[in-house]
């Protein structure tokens, strides 16, 4: 009783903070949104303030940067929140592929997020945990192109749970999942004798998203049709399961014309096409004495033929069960009707199938299975080429580590080769990809694993907290653990690493209120902002000078910190050129009069981040 009073009592204190304007907000949200499924506590008034609280600044730190700019890899520290807004302001629907390995909510203690969002004040124990989820995603989801993926890794214990907030926050989105094992054996943790070895990956994508899947084998196109001039294979199915009751206009004799046998029909799976002499019936496709005149049925040649020439031995064939059949259901039988049909005719025992022509495929690859083959299974696979993913377990990744840090210098990381299958299948070669519980880079390495594969240019943004805390003040995971991997892999000469590359620039997240910006934004950062935005490489920026350039053959950016001679005669030259430029200014006014009339617009610098970042 008492804690039901202080509960209401906090919630009467936190209404009453709100103003009449809020209050009315959140009664006509409440009113128009009927709440079905997943339902945790959330305040969604400080939630939709969260986004825009304040504005968040990046700007490059050359000295923690790895090779020379233009940098187009990126790696962030800050709270992922803050590098989501942004990343949201500056790369919006730009993002092919996230992959994230967030908190399990396992109460695992190694982080500074402790894996353990649950608060003793919720009414659902796992509130905290799906709200801090959910802000990140939903954030995500701006990001993605349309044609665009986020793939999820959770525990089976959670994977519920994420599942349906992954509805709420990515609607219309889900795609499935895959199941990945992590380990060989495993004790039994929770009392049922039941080994929990195995992890989820949930797909969510836009409506153009598809896996790139794997080539299709041709080994089984060996017979060559000389009419056609094409290859192609047997065994395509041509039954389907309903019986002769739910399908009599698909329950009939097949007959090859060629070589005049008959084939009996299974009576409990009929044939998948309706003949022209059967019931009359409305069809979707061809009749079957069609796609025989066409040759796309394939009739045994190598198998037994019998003809019964009385009703007597066709009942004693049946009563013996030697006729066609499958396995030990015989397709004739003595209540099925019109047996004397059968007397007289050759009666083949084989299999009738459809021909799959090569040239006919609609695609060159087969679709991408949920299943992801563990690397000591990879053998037992009937066809290690398939379309199966293979990947290793949780002990590839502690190898990899130790073998690129000399120590244990991260847990829990994911192996290699799972994310780099995961990216070759959702990427092309130009395409970059986000991580924003980027941990120790894994993700970072399975690009540059792709990249050096297939010789591609795909980019990645790395995102990763410093997890200092009280205890441990000078920790920096992103610094020493996250861009070190990726420096590491870059410095190596020899071995399998060798081949591995991928400068990038080194940036940090600031949070500054709107309305210090003009006196605390840094040139550096609107520099870093505008740059990304207009998806150019990033660069240092010169603080000495009183404005900078980045240019490409199709676009010239320039951010005006002052005004000077210089500059304008280089605005001249642009308008002369009639190029596409994208020139900024703190004070647009000032310039336009100094410069006079430009084909290209001067825009102000505050006005146009605020704007992109609260859109």
């Amino acid at each position: 009783m008492h804690r039901l009073q202080r509960g209401l009592g906090q919630l009467a204190d936190h209404y009453e903070t709100l103003s009449q304007a809020q209050l009315i907000s959140l009664l006509r949200k409440k009113d128009a949104e009927k709440k079905l499924g997943l339902v945790w506590e959330r305040d969604e008034i400080e939630a939709d303030a969260a986004i825009d609280a304040n504005f968040v600044a990046c700007a490059v730190d050359p000295a923690l940067s790895d090779g020379t700019g233009p940098w187009r890899n990126l790696v962030i520290e800050g709270d992922n929140f803050d590098a989501l807004r942004w990343l949201r302001m500056a790369y919006a629907k730009r993002v092919k592929c996230i992959y994230i390995d967030p908190p399990y909510n396992t109460g695992e203690k190694d982080w500074v997020y402790n894996d353990h969002y649950i608060d003793k004040n919720d009414r659902y124990r796992h509130s905290t945990w799906l709200e801090f989820l959910y802000r990140r995603l939903t954030l995500a989801r701006d990001l993605l192109t349309n044609d665009g993926v986020i793939l999820v890794s959770i525990n089976d214990e959670n994977r519920a749970k994420l599942e349906l907030l992954m509805d709420e926050a990515l609607p219309g989105m889900r795609i499935g999942s895959f199941t990945w094992r992590t380990r060989v054996g495993g004790m039994d943790a929770k009392g049922a004798f039941l080994s929990d070895n195995h992890e989820h990956i949930l797909a969510y994508g836009m409506p153009g998203f598809r896996f790139g899947g794997t080539e299709k084998t041709f080994d089984l196109y060996k017979y060559w049709d000389e009419k056609k001039r094409d290859w192609y294979r047997t065994g395509g199915d041509l039954t389907k399961a309903h019986t002769m009751v739910q399908r009599a206009n698909t329950y009939y004799p097949l007959h090859d014309p060629t070589e005049d046998i008959w084939y009996p029909c299974n009576p409990d799976s009929v044939w998948r096409y309706a003949s022209k002499f059967g019931p009359k019936a409305k069809i979707k496709t061809r009749y079957i004495e069609d796609f025989i005149a066409d040759g796309y049925i394939y009739f045994p040649t190598d198998q037994r033929v019998e003809v019964w020439n009385t009703r007597e031995e066709l009942d004693a064939a049946i009563e013996a069960k030697d006729v066609p059949g499958s396995g030990n259901a015989p397709f004739l039988r003595p209540d099925l009707p019109d047996l004397d049909f059968w007397v007289g005719k050759k009666v083949g025992f084989g299999t009738p199938s459809l021909k799959r022509y090569k040239q006919e495929l609609k695609t060159p690859t087969q679709p991408l299975s949920s299943w992801i083959t563990p690397n000591f299974e990879k053998d037992t696979i009937p066809d290690p080429d398939g379309n199966d993913i293979i990947a290793g377990t949780n002990i590839e990744a502690a190898k990899t580590i130790k073998e690129i840090f000399g120590e244990k210098a991260f847990n829990y990381a994911k192996p290699v080769s799972l994310i780099r299958e995961l990216v070759r299948q959702s990427t092309s070669e130009d395409d970059l990809i986000l991580d924003f519980f980027a941990g120790s880079a894994t993700t970072a390495q399975a690009v540059m694993e792709v990249n050096a594969a297939d010789q591609g240019g795909r980019r990645f943004i790395m995102v990763s907290s410093s997890e200092a805390t009280a205890s441990e003040p000078d920790k920096n995971l992103c610094r020493d653990v996250t861009a070190e991997r990726i420096r590491r892999l870059n410095a190596v000469d020899t071995g399998k690493f060798a081949e591995l590359s991928a400068e990038f620039a080194y940036l940090r997240t600031r949070e500054i209120d709107f309305d210090a910006l003009n006196a605390e934004l840094d040139p550096a950062e609107a520099w870093t902002a505008l740059e990304a935005m207009h998806g150019l490489p990033l660069t240092v920026y010169d603080v000495k000078r009183g404005w900078n350039e980045h240019g490409r053959e199709d676009i010239t950016l320039i951010l005006a910190d002052r005004t000077d001679e210089e500059l304008l005669a280089r605005l001249q030259d642009l308008a002369a050129a009639r190029a596409n430029a994208f020139v900024y200014s703190w004070t647009p006014g000032q310039l336009k009069t100094a410069l006079g009339p430009v084909d290209f617009e001067i825009r102000p610098v505050r006005e146009t981040l605020v704007k992109r970042f609260q859109q």
